[in-house]
């Protein structure tokens, strides 16, 4: 698992803007990829989904909900896709859904502004 981005979306979910782009986190984490390349593009995915995976499996909150597409407001289609293969429901029926969304992100932000969660899982 990629520690300096789980590190860079947990500073997200403490912070006052509580969203980045993908952009963002590429130049934040200092990863060096390039969205233009479909393969550094997947790569990227790769790295966001291994994370929500672990904070899942452990019972924690999606981390890769604070990570958006630049433009847009949601998601795209690959985290809804996550969310499925985890348990959530159908994807289609998630990215419909603003209020899962929104719920994820909540959940991000309560759980690690808590300073004892901060403090134990970090």
């Amino acid at each position: 698992m990629n520690t300096r981005v789980r590190k860079k979306l947990i500073q997200v979910a403490r912070g006052r803007a509580h969203l980045m782009t993908f952009q963002n986190l590429i130049y934040e984490a200092e990863l060096g990829l390039n969205l233009e390349n479909p393969y550094e593009k997947s790569r990227l995915t790769e790295v966001i989904d291994e994370i929500s995976e672990q904070e899942h499996s452990a019972g924690r909150p999606l981390l890769s909900a604070l990570v958006r597409v630049k433009g847009q407001k949601n998601q795209g289609d690959n985290f809804f896709r996550l969310c499925e293969r985890l348990g959530y429901g159908p994807w289609k029926d998630l990215k419909r859904d603003n209020k899962f969304i929104e719920d994820q992100r909540e959940a991000c932000r309560e759980f690690w502004q808590d300073t004892s969660n901060f403090s134990s899982y970090l």
